[in-house]
């Protein structure tokens, strides 16, 4: 028997590898080559006030372009061509992975060269091109090759800050000079970026600021002694194994001690903020200056992350006195976009007080707050702030919790709420919206609809130029059979409607019965039930459907939809209980409502928090669920980091039952059904400890089960080639063995 099935699984995988017909789907198409790559546009970057923009274009020999349009009539000009980046002692031109212009465009940044650390290529090298002289230095001096990060022109462009061995740096543009303004970094003193924790969970990443005049720099200090130390081990890099040692607080365990300071940019001591509060027990999240140069501001969080301090620190003094203080009875999210207004006598503020997500001007005096949006609806983010028209953008959706849109309102609260975004285009769109706010850049599409980049004209939201229609893929998407994903809501209780969406089989007969396939995530990281383009892996779920699934998803509460403060913080202290009801009551309402569903094939998978709502989905409902595949997943919630896990469940001395019952661990000895756990054994994030303890746990209650391990590979399962397909085939073909597809008498 297990010969024939390895036998089913190889000889399917060589099928699903070869075939690639234009007008149909396979994993190797789908996963393995560029026919459903989406095109993209830029970066692009604002200048001169919206009046043009740059962005960057193939060179006619080679290299890449960067090239200025006029924002109103299109003209174009080369800026910057290809072979004006090319270094004296180098042929080709420098690859560009990110620029930025001085303030004055007489100085060119480019990022190249770069490597990846943890999740994102924030390591490389810097060059400066000044545009007048056409002189091209890289910077750095003796440093190793690769080895800036988070370069920045200082305001006035004559000098350039970077971070390099966990220390700061300023380097003179015109005499070379380097001023070190931190000495002590090293591997346990961080200077100028975050730790991984503050990386990963509040996207901390860039770790210093330039002061508006460029007499100072503020930054952030890590002191990771006392935290806890985790090895990777790779295996494959040479005969012998290497441990990856990573500082790593895991839930209840000691954190990073986190200060921020500001020093001199020429050089000399730091000045630290006075902030209450033990370092290792709070958080400081988000620090910019205040107008003038003379304060810094600073959110500082309770470890617990259901208080909010906004500070005003002063630079001479280190003195800090408290503006503003947020609470809640669960978590505050980070508001990381603060915007000052009347020179320096207000701010914006973000908050969920009225039960909603909304916007509010804030007195920096003493903290008083005037709402500038109110009603109904969340808003999901701020896009700009228009002080003299007296406008904010924001994005928000008050009628459909999957889809986005642009609105504007008035700064004095006055008025209602303004839709920019015609009626006429749903789906979500992205705005980069020009300082004087009357142009964008807009990115538009649809679960079935690739991005279309557009210039519009605001407020009357014209479109004057498209500027990527993604024409190619749209016209080999619409060669594919016709599979509309269908979305709906789901009733699991008075009150409680769930979002969802549907993919049937595109010869659906719904006098059979056809498999139910679920994709879970689940959690309050994100929404998986959204209108817009999810690229390669909404074309997997198009596929599976012809083979013969109904694919369905399911955004249960507790997830980040705008739908109100009570829809994502009703699940605080039960992460993984309420959301794992939720499914399952969905699953239920949809078995009893659509006769063409099979109750006896139903199956559910995910990645990450949603490969841990599988597990529990498997385990805690071993009698609604047959198949499960979770791939780089939290068994035991204990394992996860400070942070997050904290955010969401409180610490674990103090929710000892709900890190227990939230965990699929405590249940693995209820498994019936078939599962596939899936991980990569250099997964920094979720670490490879949680597969052993569900493996050890499954073992120990005889429980059949299937495993693959990726050796080296990340939380993305995505290095080395050949990985992605290969890890689609596998679900696939698990898939295919395991929960027969196909409608059914």
């Amino acid at each position: 028997m297990r010969r024939i099935a390895t036998l089913s699984l190889l000889l399917w995988g060589l099928t699903a590898l070869t075939t690639a017909f234009a007008d149909s789907l396979s994993v190797a198409r789908i996963f393995g080559s560029d026919d459903f790559s989406t095109e993209r546009f830029g970066p692009a970057r604002w200048i001169d006030g919206g009046d043009a923009y740059t962005t960057l274009e193939d060179a006619a020999g080679g290299g890449t372009d960067i090239v200025r349009y006029d924002t109103d009539s299109g003209e174009r000009t080369i800026l910057v061509s290809a072979q004006r980046l090319i270094p004296d002692s180098a042929e080709t031109s420098l690859a560009i992975a990110d620029y930025h212009w001085s303030a004055d465009k007489t100085r060119l940044l480019v990022f190249t060269n770069t490597r990846k650390v943890w999740r994102y290529h924030t390591r490389g090298d810097y060059w400066v091109l000044d545009m007048d002289s056409g002189r091209l230095r890289q910077l750095g001096g003796e440093a190793p090759e690769a080895s800036l990060m988070f370069a920045k022109f200082a305001p006035s462009g004559d000098r350039v800050a970077y971070m390099w061995g966990n220390n700061i740096y300023v380097e003179d543009l015109e005499s070379g000079d380097i001023v070190a303004l931190t000495a002590d970094g090293n591997d346990d003193i961080v200077n100028g970026t975050g730790d991984w924790v503050y990386e990963e969970e509040f996207g901390l990443r860039d770790g210093f600021r330039w002061s508006p005049d460029g007499a100072a720099i503020a930054y952030w200090q890590f002191d990771t002694r006392g935290v806890g130390t985790f090895y990777m081990i790779n295996n494959t890099d040479s005969i012998y194994s290497r441990p990856i040692p990573l500082p790593y607080p895991k839930v209840g365990t000691t954190n990073s001690a986190c200060r921020v300071g500001v020093v001199d940019s020429r050089g000399g001591p730091t000045t630290w903020f006075a902030v209450e509060g033990d370092p290792r027990n709070h958080y400081i999240p988000w620090m910019a200056w205040a107008p003038g140069s003379r304060q810094v501001v600073i959110q500082q969080m309770n470890r617990l992350q259901n208080t909010n301090r906004v500070m005003l620190g002063d630079i001479e003094t280190g003195a800090v006195r408290t503006v503003l203080v947020e609470r809640d009875s669960a978590w505050i999210d980070l508001h990381d976009d603060l915007k000052w207004l009347d020179d320096g006598e207000t701010f914006t503020w973000v908050s969920e007080r009225d039960g909603w997500r909304h916007l509010y001007r804030v007195s920096a005096e003493d903290g008083a707050l005037d709402p500038v949006t109110t009603g109904a609806f969340d808003v999901i983010s701020v896009e700009t702030i228009d002080a003299g028209g007296g406008w904010v953008y924001y994005i928000a959706s008050p009628e459909n919790p999957t889809q986005r849109y642009l609105f504007r309102s008035r700064l004095d609260g006055s008025g209602a709420p303004e839709r920019l975004t015609p009626a006429d285009q749903p789906g979500t769109h992205n705005y980069q919206m020009a300082a004087n706010a009357g142009w964008a850049i807009q990115t538009w599409s649809r679960i079935e609809l690739p991005p279309r980049v557009a210039l519009v004209r605001l407020p009357g939201h014209e479109t004057v130029r498209v500027l990527e229609d993604n024409a190619a893929l749209r016209e080999r998407l619409a060669a594919l059979p016709a599979q509309p994903t269908e979305f709906f809501r789901i009733g699991i209780e008075p009150g409680v409607d769930l979002d969802a969406w549907m993919i049937k089989p595109s010869d659906f007969d719904p006098t059979t019965r056809y498999p139910l396939f679920v994709y879970v995530y689940g959690e309050p990281a994100r929404q998986t039930v959204r209108d817009r383009w999810y690229g390669k892996r909404h074309l997997w779920y198009r596929y599976l459907a012809e083979q013969g699934y109904v694919v369905v998803s399911i955004d249960n509460r507790g997830t980040p939809a705008p739908r109100g403060r009570e829809w994502r913080k009703c699940v605080y202290r039960q992460i993984g209980i309420l959301a794992s009801a939720d499914q399952a009551a969905a699953t239920r309402r949809l078995l009893a409502d659509c006769d063409y569903l099979d109750p006896e094939r139903v199956g559910i998978w995910g990645w990450s928090g949603g490969g841990q709502m599988t597990l529990n989905a498997m385990f805690r409902y071993p009698e609604l669920y047959h198949t499960g595949m979770a791939v780089a997943f939290v068994s035991d919630q204990r394992l996860y980091d400070t942070i997050y896990q904290e955010r969401y469940m409180g610490l674990p001395s103090g929710n000892p039952d709900g890190y227990r019952d939230g965990s699929p661990i405590t249940f693995a000895e209820h498994l019936a059904g078939n599962l596939l756990i899936v991980h990569g054994t250099g997964d920094d994030n979720v670490h490879y400890q949680s597969f052993e303890y569900l493996v050890n746990e499954l073992v120990r209650h005889n429980k059949r089960f299937a495993m693959m391990t990726y050796p080296n590979r990340s939380h993305s399962i995505s290095e080395g080639e050949n990985t992605t397909v290969h890890l689609y085939t596998l679900l696939t073909t698990y898939l295919l063995d395991n929960l027969p597809p196909g409608g059914r008498p």
